[in-house]
């Protein structure tokens, strides 16, 4: 008798340790398809290396890069006879995009354009598409002082700070929502990780031996054009990972490799982002 209860003890404890088990899943990733330039890709590229390293199931990325300007939604679509034009069209051509997203630059002309194109060529194969904005930072570094009194502004984050409103929220997001009513459509706040960072090493709050301009392992900037270095990179990818998966940065055990809490500046980033362009 004893044995049998002995038995019976470790069998339900077998049979609730497997439903326990059984009821923890991994996070369940989704098809994106990214679409920008050298302010764009190292944030998809951090994406990947964040939701690989937590572990997300199913989480696909088809990045298609150019740089500079040709990077922009608009010149993707322009330049029609390009692989990247055929390529981006090829991946919604299938039809099992999740995420579609395009970084902030625009034409001067018609700050919609290349936006409008892409999405309504993509929600023919993809009808129930979410569209994502990343907003870079403002390049060149050295000269956002003047940068900012050209546009009379007093410094360089009040700058950006309007720029998102007026011209990434007001003009942009808003003209298209207008025009896909039944499509998501939302930014990250991609760019304040550069500025957010390199207010801290202005006020000495880094953790790391982090220089302003240098090598990408242990720099603000990686150049004058303000390339962003490994510590920005990390941080704007946690940004995504929340923008995109809505993951709790609090809870997260990825490990970025620098004593400084990017998890926090990354939460601050987002916590302050406005939630009417939050997805």
């Amino acid at each position: 008798m004893k044995k049998f209860t002995l038995y019976l003890i470790t069998l339900i404890a077998l049979m609730t340790s497997c439903k326990e088990n059984k009821g923890v899943e991994n996070p369940q990733g989704k098809n994106l398809l990214l679409i920008g330039n050298s302010f764009f890709r190292p944030y998809a590229e951090k994406l990947n290396a964040i939701a690989l390293a937590t572990d997300f199931e199913n989480h696909n990325s088809t990045i298609i890069f150019r740089g500079g300007s040709n990077g922009r939604a608009i010149n993707f679509w322009r330049d029609s006879t390009t692989s990247e034009h055929k390529a981006i069209k090829a991946a919604l051509d299938q039809g099992n995009i999740d995420i579609f997203g395009m970084t902030s630059g625009h034409d001067t002309n018609d700050y919609t354009e290349g936006f409008s194109a892409w999405i309504a060529y993509a929600l023919q194969n993809n009808p129930d598409l979410t569209v994502f904005i990343s907003i870079s930072t403002i390049d060149y570094p050295d000269y956002w002082d003047t940068t900012a009194l050209q546009y009379g502004f007093n410094t360089i984050e009040e700058l950006y700070d309007h720029y998102v409103t007026d011209r990434i929220h007001e003009n942009i997001v808003d003209s298209l929502r207008l025009e896909f009513p039944n499509t998501t459509i939302f930014t990250i706040p991609t760019g304040w990780a550069t500025f957010q960072l390199h207010e801290m090493w202005k006020d000495s709050l880094l953790l790391d031996n982090i220089n302003r301009m240098g090598p990408l392992s242990t720099s603000i900037f990686t150049d004058t054009k303000g390339h962003q270095g490994n510590i920005v990179r990390e941080t704007g990818g946690l940004i995504w990972m929340n923008s995109i998966y809505n993951y709790d940065l609090s809870s997260s055990t990825y490990n970025t490799g620098f004593q400084t809490d990017l998890h926090d500046v990354a939460i601050q980033i987002v916590n302050n982002h406005d939630s009417n362009y939050k997805q």
